[in-house]
């Protein structure tokens, strides 16, 4: 099991033809990923040569979605192009859409976000400016290294991409069900409490590791969930104990203002919830072995 993402997901990778799609598509096809099509108007009918894998090219979403029956989107166009193949991936009703790409405008992710709204969430979103999503040994939707770690039965949930990777890596020899980097923005589509239900809803998980940042109160509000709907034991980590006060941070565009969102109010939050908190991944990824170990 899995969420999200299983080895029956069929790919295709909107600006697949780019630099950086050609060479996450490599990278994805050889971890696995079914990826059964790419998208760009100005290069339909054609194909891309993968290592002897043969990825046609269709001119849009819903007709790759009616060729070759994909549910997944893995979105690498530029930022100055993402709100309009987002949105056209949501009119094609397509169930997932990972958004990989970063810089881009908070009104833009605003208007997709509230356009998936409109047709009622159909469409997941992932993102943006996140690492995707990877369900080890079955298929991976991203940017994210598939050989740091392998299947196993601890779900994760991140902000932070290299602070996913790193946490992958920390407990490779336990594993993992599905590894979801939702991205720092300040809107993006799936939040931690998103990846928390349907880590709670899987039979094969058996614990979650949750990685928040300083800057908003996505943590807090995960917490009050996990104190009303979660059950599986969880552990967390926020990046930025050592940040200033005040100061704005580049990665997500976080501001700590008060006590509101700062590292520490939002330890305090989740421990007030149950939740186990290391102060920093290393000591995270210890606290979840000793839980797992009973």
């Amino acid at each position: 099991m899995a969420i999200f993402l299983t080895k029956e997901s069929k790919v295709i990778v909107q600006g697949m033809t780019g630099s950086e799609g050609q060479k996450h598509t490599k990278r994805m096809l050889a971890s696995g990923t079914n990826i059964v099509g790419g998208v760009n108007p100005r290069k339909a009918g054609t194909t891309v040569d993968f290592d002897g894998t043969e990825v046609p090219v269709f001119g849009g979403v819903k007709e790759a979605m009616e060729a070759t029956g994909a549910d997944v989107t893995v979105i690498f166009v530029p930022e100055k192009f993402t709100k309009s193949a987002v949105i056209e991936a949501i009119d094609a009703a397509i169930p997932l859409a990972v958004v990989i790409t970063e810089g881009i405008a908070v009104h833009d992710s605003a208007a997709f976000w509230a356009h998936a709204g409109k047709h009622g969430n159909a469409t997941r979103i992932i993102g943006p400016n996140c690492p995707g999503l990877i369900t080890p040994g079955q298929s991976n939707a991203g940017i994210i290294p598939a050989n740091i770690t392998k299947p196993g039965r601890i779900g994760l949930v991140s902000k932070s991409g290299t602070l996913t990777y790193q946490m992958m890596y920390e407990l490779r020899d336990i594993g993992f069900s599905t590894c979801v980097g939702i991205g720092g923005d300040p809107v993006i589509g799936t939040t931690h409490i998103d990846a928390l239900k349907a880590f709670q809803e899987d039979p094969e998980t058996d614990l979650i590791v949750m990685i928040g940042e300083i800057g908003g109160d996505a943590e807090e509000r995960a917490a009050d969930y996990i104190k009303e709907n979660v059950t599986k034991p969880v552990v967390g980590y926020v990046a930025g104990f050592t940040a200033p006060e005040g100061k704005t941070m580049g990665h997500a565009g976080a501001i700590v203002s008060g006590s509101s969102g700062t590292a520490q109010a939002k330890q305090e939050a989740l421990e007030a919830a149950g939740v186990k908190v290391g102060k920093t991944p290393s000591e995270t990824a210890r606290l979840a072995r000793e839980l797992l170990a009973g």
